[in-house]
């Protein structure tokens, strides 16, 4: 593993703990020799995490969309900053950029970018691990609605067993490193069905 994707918000949120805990994180990757990929801002989590990574000396890789770049002020300070298309082009780019996805506290963007990553990864498009840095029990209420899919028949376990989710930035890392992505076929039981 030589870089993580780190999706979370162009907002500091309403705590302090959120920005300390992207900062925490930014050091936890550098100590761990790896780089950050994220959406290339410069405001928010976004561009708190990137400040943290270049201040210790990391590499920090931005992707951020033409429309996004005054919007989300784009962090010119970066190793390296990408500007795309769209933001197909910024997922995608990201993603190939990255050996594991994160997401730190965020809104809608971050949720939808950390589902859609968490569906590839059930549909066997990576085998990459996926992950929740869950600052303060920020996804509490997230990881419950999972385990409901699962009680009512929506999700397998094996599959939301595929999102690792830890507090402390240095385990979150250790959890990526040991990862191991399930060898089972998402749609076996359903063939076995008919």
């Amino acid at each position: 593993m030589k870089s993580v994707c780190v999706y979370c918000g162009s907002s500091n949120g309403a705590r302090p703990l959120y920005a300390e805990a992207a900062r925490a994180f930014g050091q936890a990757l550098v100590d761990a020799g790896l780089a950050l990929v994220y959406g290339g801002g410069k405001v928010g989590l976004m561009g708190v995490i990137a400040d943290s990574v270049m201040a210790a000396g990391g590499r920090a890789i931005g992707v951020i969309p033409e429309l996004l770049v005054n919007k989300e002020v784009g962090h010119n300070g970066l190793t390296e900053l990408h500007v795309v298309p769209d933001m197909h082009h910024r997922k995608k780019m990201m993603a190939d950029l990255s050996d594991a996805f994160v997401a730190l506290p965020g809104g809608a963007g971050t949720l939808e970018e950390l589902f859609e990553v968490y569906t590839w990864a059930q549909l066997g498009y990576h085998q990459k691990p996926v992950a929740l840095l869950n600052i303060d029990g920020y996804y509490d209420p997230l990881i419950a609605m999972l385990d409901h899919t699962v009680q009512e028949g929506f999700m397998r376990q094996t599959y939301f067993d595929v999102l690792q989710v830890d507090a402390d930035p240095a385990a979150l890392i250790a959890r990526l490193r040991a990862y191991q992505p399930p060898p089972q076929d998402k749609w076996a039981e359903n063939r076995n069905a008919v």
